[in-house]
């Protein structure tokens, strides 16, 4: 449905206290130089409690004090991105705005519009070039309200985001101190270099991109697994397919079926996925390891396989457990690296590489985040500004997957009506 929303207010939130000036210069490492001047964004849901006082001055008020406290921690975000160098943590600090929708959040939770749902956050996606967080507060008539978060792909991940968000809740409640803090060695760890001639926003698009929402149960992804499971008698060491696997699988088979990339054969297609490298480094680092910590495995599948999904698992597997410690002893050295994010953005800008890309956001603890109200009803994230782009998020019980799918206007208009992927979707409410 479509949402109309009016900003009532907008603040500066600051650091309770001042940044010491040892800290005020914040180096950004070479994952951070080379990650998309773009903000990832996240949407918490929550239920209405009825009390207008509370929802439009206290809940506001004590979102604000508690950033303020989390900012002396997260010092980074209340600065300012400098040249794609550094953060000049000078306090200036973060945007707050207070927004009212008009219209009940059920309306929203129970047949989300991805496009819709941008108009809840503080920032336009693309334009992550200086303001590294915003906050957005959203009451609606009926009481509910939505968070919205935007933090700069500059300076950190989806695992930075939601350890920030943690540890902000945990604030919010009083009880951070049983949080672990933030941890800043991304640029020892990955020093900084010249990186001209690559541009990091190679990919960004708004223009002829549709996105759509699939939500698979977990009785159809436990199908999905068992289509992608090896023969019996066959491969019986090997693991059963994780629901992720079998989802990728499935979403690059009926993208290539709505697609007809066999018809194509001058091009090379790919599937993308974004890999944390915390527990791939060594030592592991924590996940409170705030900065970039990814990368990208590429696998290229044999178009003619046909229905031998499990084959296609096994080139997954494959292409992921190449980013090992070996990989990130290289990664950590920069200009190897450089030179084939180069080669590979060439390529996508003159139409030879066609990739379908999946991040997933599974078993992060989204529902988690409890400010001192209640844990989020549902966790959702607008449209993003990518094409060909798949982000997996578990659904509000825990078992299964949405699958938030962005691909040009002809091609999702394909994808959608793909019987076989109807069959295994919830089918959306009109």
């Amino acid at each position: 449905m479509k949402i109309e929303t009016e900003v009532i207010s907008n603040e500066i939130i600051k650091p309770s206290s001042p940044t010491p000036d040892h800290l005020r210069h914040y180096q950004l490492s070479f994952l951070d130089q080379i990650s998309p001047p773009t903000y990832n964004p996240l949407l918490l849901f929550y239920p209405a409690d009825g009390d207008v006082k509370i929802n439009n001055i206290e809940k506001p008020n004590q979102l604000k004090q508690s950033l303020s406290e989390v900012l002396n921690l997260y010092y980074p975000l209340a600065g300012r991105i400098k040249d794609n160098l550094f953060v000049e943590c000078n306090d200036e600090g973060i945007p707050f705005f207070q927004a009212e929708v008009k219209c009940r959040l059920p309306q929203v939770v129970e047949n989300p519009d991805p496009s819709e749902l941008n108009k809840l956050i503080p920032f336009a996606l693309d334009d992550a070039e200086e303001l590294p967080l915003g906050i957005q507060y959203n009451i609606f008539e009926c009481g509910g309200i939505v968070i919205g978060l935007c933090i700069s792909h500059k300076v950190g991940d989806a695992s930075s985001l939601f350890t920030f968000i943690k540890y902000w809740a945990a604030t919010a409640r009083g009880e951070a101190d049983h949080i672990p803090r933030p941890e800043y060695i991304s640029a020892t760890l990955f020093p900084p270099i010249n990186i001209s001639g690559f541009k990091p926003a190679t990919g960004i698009t708004k223009e002829d991109v549709v996105t759509k929402r699939f939500v698979f149960r977990s009785s159809s992804i436990e199908l999905l697994k068992e289509k992608c499971s090896p023969a019996s008698g066959s491969l019986e060491n090997q693991r059963p397919p994780s629901r992720v696997e079998a989802l990728s699988v499935f979403i690059w088979q009926r993208f290539t079926a709505a697609t007809k990339v066999e018809s194509k054969p001058e091009r090379i297609y790919s599937m993308v996925h974004a890999v944390n490298l915390r527990s791939r480094m060594e030592p592991p680092l924590p996940e409170y390891s705030f900065g970039n910590y990814y990368r990208i495995a590429f696998t290229i599948p044999s178009i003619d396989t046909g229905e031998e999904s499990y084959n296609l698992v096994s080139q997954i597997r494959d292409s992921i457990g190449k980013i090992d410690k070996e990989y990130v002893k290289k990664l950590q050295k920069g200009g190897e690296h450089l030179g084939f994010i180069k080669e590979q953005a060439a390529r996508f800008l003159k139409g030879e590489v066609i990739s379908l890309n999946f991040t997933s956001l599974c078993r992060f603890p989204l529902y988690e985040a409890d400010f001192g109200w209640a844990k989020p009803i549902w966790v959702g994230s607008p449209s993003l500004t990518f094409k060909n782009l798949v982000v997996f998020m578990d659904t509000a019980s825990g078992d299964g997957i949405e699958a938030l799918v962005h691909l040009k206007e002809e091609d999702m208009a394909k994808f959608e009506e793909d019987e076989e992927l109807l069959q295994y979707i919830v089918p959306t409410k009109c």
